[in-house]
C-alpha cells in the first residue's frame, strides 16, 4: 500500500464490513494534485455499478487552488473505478442478491515502485466494502 490520503471512519462504525477489494480511480490532472495535498472527503461517498462499469459517487475532491477555474474539475463529479470484468460481475451479483452497498473505506496513493509514472498520475487505489 502507500500513503493514506483519506479514511472513512463513519463507514466502519455504521456498517458491518463483509468484504473488501481495491479499485483504481480515474482522475484528471487537477484532481490528482488536490489528492496529493490531502483535500479529499469520503464521508458521503459510495460506489454503484451502471452500464457494466463501476462508478464512485459523492467523493469530494476540492478544486486545486492555483488552477484557473476553466481548467479545474467539479468537486463531486462521478469518477470511474478501474476493476476487472469478473470483479464487476461479482459485485453486481452481491449488491443485487443480498442488498449490500459499496462504500469506500480508505483512499491512498499507490506505491511509486510498483507503478509507472503514467499509472500513478492516472489513478489512485480505493478500498471498498460490502455492508448490510
Amino acid at each position: 500500500m502507500g500513503e493514506t490520503i483519506a479514511v472513512n471512519r463513519k463507514a466502519r462504525h455504521d456498517y458491518v464490513i463483509e468484504d473488501t477489494l481495491e479499485a483504481g480511480i480515474v482522475l484528471r490532472g487537477t484532481e490528482i494534485k488536490s489528492v496529493r495535498e490531502g483535500k479529499v472527503n469520503l464521508q458521503d461517498a459510495y460506489a454503484r455499478i451502471e452500464r457494466g462499469e463501476a462508478w464512485l459517487i459523492g467523493c469530494h475532491i476540492a478544486p486545486w487552488g492555483t488552477a484557473h477555474s476553466r481548467f479545474n474539475h467539479e468537486a463531486k463529479r462521478q469518477r470511474k473505478l478501474l476493476l476487472h470484468r469478473v470483479q464487476i460481475d461479482q459485485l453486481l451479483g452481491k449488491t443485487k442478491a443480498k442488498g449490500l452497498t459499496l462504500v469506500p473505506l480508505r483512499l491512498y496513493l499507490r506505491s511509486e515502485e510498483h507503478t509507472s509514472e503514467l499509472q500513478s498520475l492516472a489513478y489512485l487505489v480505493c478500498r471498498l466494502l460490502l455492508e448490510k
